[in-house]
């Protein structure tokens, strides 16, 4: 059992929503983001996603791409985030911790010292949003075979014929990516998501977690009562952006998963 699970099964004991974080490592500089990633399990994030920037970020919107860009100006790369995520578990050793990002960074680091890197520093899965299920060779079996969880995106065209090939190897849970478009972009239609979540759950026995859109309290709230787990990342990302204090940053997350463990 990964963390992921482990983590999963304690909310449901308890009958509480997942609160999913994520932020860009790097950004808006090594120290600073380090600062963040440290204090988040305090702030309430149940999961935590941490991403790698790259050049091209072809799911993200304008924010995330921006966090992405500082993050390289500043020098940070794979090497860099696997340390932070070293550090983080030093302090932090049952709170689940996610790489999201893009398969060219992993690919040139090269697939098997990849994972060996990031089972040794503590990553528990990956989200990687641009290689297809007919990919799954390259990194989604390789990775469940370390003993981390891949998890597989699904979204609103994702159809009935589709689904079963995007879960057959999907392990942790199942992000449902409740609006068309990019990272940040309208904000998620409640009822619709519930349509779509129902009928996610009743093909797979994973926990589904929605995110892309969920931009406050209010929002959260109303998909946790849909959800097993509520995704934010581009709010969080613009305080970041913003030059928001440490402080502040914390209390929005604070405000966000006290909105998501109340449903």
């Amino acid at each position: 059992m990964t963390r992921i699970s482990a983590r999963f099964n304690q909310l449901q004991e308890k009958r509480q929503k997942a609160f999913i974080a994520y932020i860009m490592a790097g950004d808006p500089c090594y120290e600073t983001s380090l600062e963040i990633l440290n204090g988040l399990p305090d702030a309430g994030v149940d999961i935590i996603e941490l991403g790698i920037p790259f050049t091209d970020p072809i799911a993200d919107g304008p924010t995330i791409q921006m966090a992405g860009q500082r993050a390289l100006a500043n020098g940070q790369n794979v090497a860099k985030t696997l340390e932070m995520v070293r550090l983080f578990r030093t302090n932090h050793p049952k709170t689940p911790l996610i790489i999201m990002g893009y398969y060219n960074p992993i690919f040139n680091c090269g697939v098997n010292k990849f994972l060996n890197d990031a089972k040794r520093v503590g990553v528990d899965g990956l989200i990687v949003v641009d290689l297809p299920p007919e990919e799954d060779q390259e990194l989604c079996i390789p990775t469940n075979k370390m003993g981390l969880n891949f998890i597989r995106l699904a979204t609103p065209t994702t159809d009935n014929h589709r689904l079963p090939k995007v879960l057959q190897n999907t392990s942790g849970f199942v992000y449902f990516v409740s609006i068309t478009g990019i990272t940040g972009a309208k904000a998620p239609d409640p009822k619709q998501v519930g349509v779509d979540v129902a009928r996610i759950k009743s093909a797979t026995a994973l926990p589904v977690c929605v995110g892309f859109g969920v931009k406050n309290p209010e929002t959260a709230r109303a998909i946790g009562n849909i959800a097993d787990g509520v995704v934010v990342g581009s709010s969080i990302v613009k305080l970041i952006e913003d030059n928001k204090s440490v402080k502040e940053i914390h209390n929005f997350v604070n405000d966000l998963a006290h909105a998501v463990h109340s449903v």
